[in-house]
């Protein structure tokens, strides 16, 4: 996958089935390697466990959010997060997979406002020139 900034869809399995993570989510690709956001659907997530390397969370209001290593897309990515939502913290195992087929690269504000502004200006320019030509057609229909 090229460098850059995507949106890709994700999909979390086990633990009991009450606790989901948003998707799509960013997925940020610098020189071959991939990381992705991880927001679950709680705020009592304070620790994750991926492909033996440790994250803790990058936000401390809301939910909890992570920024991960991705060693894969399209393959079940073992994981463990701890939550402390129950009497006493619980490490849980899930598993996290990338749909590579869903990836699709985000524009950054800049380049949306200027791509947007284009494309306004090109719709103004087609309904011109369609008024344009009906005048014109109206005025030959005038002469005949």
């Amino acid at each position: 996958m090229n460098d850059g900034e995507y949106k890709i869809e994700v999909e979390l399995q086990g633990g009991s089935g009450k606790a989901t993570v948003a998707s799509p989510t960013k997925l940020t690709v610098t020189d071959g390697k991939m990381q992705a956001e991880i927001e679950w659907s709680s705020s009592h997530y304070d620790y994750m466990e991926v492909d033996g390397k440790e994250y803790y969370p990058i936000n401390t209001e809301g939910n909890s959010l992570f920024l991960i290593d991705v060693p894969e897309l399209d393959t079940d990515i073992p994981i463990k997060a701890e939550t402390l939502a129950m009497s006493e913290p619980h490490m849980i195992d899930y598993t996290l997979r990338f749909d590579s087929s869903t990836a699709a690269q985000k524009f950054d504000g800049g380049n949306s406002a200027l791509l947007m502004g284009t494309v306004i200006g090109m719709v103004a320019v087609v309904a011109a020139i369609g008024v344009i030509i009906g005048i014109r057609k109206k005025k030959s229909n005038v002469k005949s």
